[in-house]
């Protein structure tokens, strides 16, 4: 098994693993950035590339996997503006240990 447990082609197996590059750019680990990627993914049948989620960048998956507004949970994250105040941003718990979104080892 690969580290996605995502039934995809190449091409959109490598769609996921950017969005996991860019959930690791927030200081986690390879382990939990593929973790979060399987939490939302996970078990389902992914279309060819470039399936329809390929509409929207790596960077907004990635932002709404790791980050939540509990004011407004449908909200966008400002991904596209570097100078963004994410202070007061809440992160998104990771998936529980043991959950079988882990496909790596942990690196703690």
């Amino acid at each position: 098994m690969g580290e996605f447990r995502i039934d995809a082609d190449r091409e959109m197996l490598e769609f996921f693993s950017a969005v996991a590059d860019v959930i690791q750019g927030f200081g986690v680990s390879r382990a939990e950035a593929v973790a979060r990627v399987n939490r939302a993914w996970g078990g389902r049948k992914i279309e060819p590339y470039p399936d329809l989620m390929c509409h929207e960048e790596p960077e907004y998956w990635a932002y709404g996997m790791y980050y939540r507004n509990p004011e407004k949970p449908c909200a966008t994250f400002p991904y596209w503006d570097l100078d963004a105040d994410t202070g007061g941003w809440t992160v998104n718990p990771p998936p529980p240990a043991g959950d079988p979104a882990w496909t790596l080892p942990s690196e703690r």
